[in-house]
């Protein structure tokens, strides 16, 4: 199944640890990397009293389930050094599941879409840069469209 992944970090050398996340996704059983975006600096979303982030979005194919993707990710977090404390604060490295195909999951551990990513320019731009038609399920519009949206609503404020 083809999945979009978030990776972002703010702390000890963020783009080091971002190409450093990518390279271990490379080479992890069951994941395969078909396409990845720049590599993106933005403020912070969330908690903005801290360092800038860096961001890469991540198209893969792979054999796990969404649940068990999801475990994956949290054990190649821990890792490579993140440590789940504050909500919105400062991380080592942080990797997030978009989309997984066009599936809708509501769960306490994961929800998919990802609720926020139509809401972040940096997500946006960078997904945009890859593969601007991919389809939001929820939405019904292209990561394009939701850019479009998102710019047209930070200029009428």
């Amino acid at each position: 199944m083809t999945a979009w992944l978030s990776l972002g970090s703010n702390l000890q050398d963020p783009g080091f640890q971002v190409q450093n996340a990518l390279r271990h996704l490379e080479a992890y059983p069951g994941i395969r990397v078909l396409r990845k975006s720049s590599l993106m600096r933005s403020k912070a979303y969330g908690k903005e009293d801290q360092p800038d982030f860096f961001n890469q979005m991540v198209e893969i194919d792979t054999e796990y389930e969404p649940n068990e993707l999801l475990e994956r990710m949290l054990e190649l977090e821990a890792k490579l050094g993140r440590v789940r404390e504050e909500r919105w604060g400062p991380r080592v490295i942080d990797i997030d599941i978009l989309l997984y195909g066009s599936l809708e999951i509501q769960s306490p551990s994961l929800t998919l879409p990802h609720p926020d990513f139509h809401r972040r320019c940096f997500v946006l731009e960078l997904l945009s840069e890859v593969e601007p038609e991919l389809w939001h399920p929820v939405l019904n519009k292209t990561v394009s469209q939701l850019l479009d949206e998102l710019n047209c609503l930070k200029e009428a404020q």
